[in-house]
This record gives structure tokens, sequence and C-alpha cells, in this order.
């Protein structure tokens, strides 16, 4: 898919590199070297204004941007928000988001099927964190990629929507073992998707990271949005002290 993660390199074309493929690989072990002391430095950036910074991963279509409007409506007074977006092409999600009063910046990767550290810092010279609570970083629709690059993130949050299928965690283990956090998304479609189990869902989350917390919402009618908002606020909390120091 991209040459940036090196996903276009597999076990099935492996043979074709050759005498190149030690080369190759020493080339994606320094970019990811690379990347992850840039993401340490947005990270110093963030904990230095106190700022959470929050991975939003998913699949393409699991309700993502809608999520994001929904915490924005939902979040209470003086908690103040800001968004990065993700995806190959468009401005459709990040101009979503300003709608509601909120700076978004959209960052359009090309051919990249995930956000990196740079990409991020770039974005980072557009927002003023001076004042902001929460940072969320919606990366691009993807299972795979987005897990394995720091981008100075705090937490990790994937979402599984009710219209994707209960066995997607068994399928895409590398971004539940990335997870923070969980979310199980679309719930008001329920009753119209009879082939989803929350039951089996929820199994195959746990079968892969025992501790990982599980949350059900919809951002349509609001079910679990209480239980969301509450972590995010949690979260926010642990940052606030080492601001002041």
């Amino acid at each position: 898919m991209c040459d940036n993660c090196g996903c276009n390199l597999t076990d099935a074309n492996r043979h074709a590199l050759g005498a190149e493929e030690h080369h190759t690989i020493e080339v994606l072990e320094n970019l990811l070297q690379v990347n992850d002391i840039q993401a340490g430095h947005n990270r110093e950036h963030f904990d230095e204004y106190g700022v959470f910074a929050v991975n939003i991963m998913s699949g393409p279509g699991s309700g993502k941007t809608s999520l994001l409007e929904a915490t924005i409506k939902a979040l209470p007074p003086g908690v103040k928000v800001a968004v990065i977006e993700g995806d190959l092409e468009t401005e459709n999600d990040a101009e979503r988001i300003r709608r509601h009063g909120v700076p978004a910046i959209q960052i359009t990767t090309g051919m990249a099927c995930h956000l990196d550290a740079h990409m991020v810092h770039g974005a980072l010279h557009e927002l003023a964190l001076q004042g902001l609570d929460i940072l969320f970083i919606e990366n691009v629709g993807n299972l795979v990629c987005p897990a394995s690059f720091d981008i100075g993130q705090h937490r990790n949050v994937i979402l599984l929507s009710v219209t994707e299928g209960d066995d997607k965690p068994a399928k895409y283990p590398v971004m539940v073992h990335a997870a923070d956090l969980a979310l199980i998304t679309k719930t008001d479609l329920l009753p119209y998707i009879e082939e989803f189990s929350v039951g089996r869902a929820r199994d195959s989350f746990l079968g892969i990271k025992g501790q990982l917390p599980i949350i059900e919402l919809s951002a349509k009618n609001g079910a679990g949005l209480e239980q969301w908002i509450a972590w995010l606020l949690a979260e926010v909390a642990k940052r606030r002290p080492a601001a002041a120091a």
C-alpha cells in the first residue's frame, strides 16, 4: 500500500528483493527510529502545555468523525479541544469539525495509509496548544498501519462499528494490541444487524488484550457517550498537574 511504512514488503514478494533485502529492512528500521524521535518531540510539546493527545484509529466508515462531533457537543463547557484530521485526500472531515467552532487541521497524506510523527508535527505549527485540554488526532482509516507509527499521542483509541463485523479484532490484532481503549460504535444499528454480536466482539477484543477497557456507544442517540466523556476527562485531569508544575 505504501513505501513509507514498508507494507509493500511481504513474505510473498520478499524473494524478489534478493541481495537488496538487508538494505531494505535497514531503511525501514531507520525510518521508524527517526519517526520515534519526532514522536517524542511532539509529546514534549503536548506535555509542556498539559494537552491530552489521543490517537483515534479504525477502518474506514466506523464513525470516527461522527464520534468527534458528538464528543464536542457532549463535553462540559470550558473544555477546549482541537482536531487533526488525516485522510488521503479532501478536507471534508476537517470542515465538519470546524462547523462546531473547533480548530481542525487537515493532513492529506496522498498515498500514505497512516499519519506519522512528522506529519503531525507540521500540523502543530498551525495550532495554538496553549489553553487546549484535548487534541484529537483522527488517523487515516486503516486497520493495520496507523498502529505501527508513534505520533506523540498519550493514548490510542480503536473504533469497531457494528456494521464491520464482530470478528474484526481477531483479524487485525496489531491495532488491538496498541489500543488503550476500544469503542464499539453505531450501537443504534444493533436491532437491524442481527449478525453482529456485542458479546463476540468483546470476547474477540479481550482474547487479544485481556485488560482492554471497552465502551459501547452511539454518536447518533448518545448511548454510552457519558462513559467516553468520563474517560476523556480523567485523562485530562492527569495532565494538568504536570503542566502546572
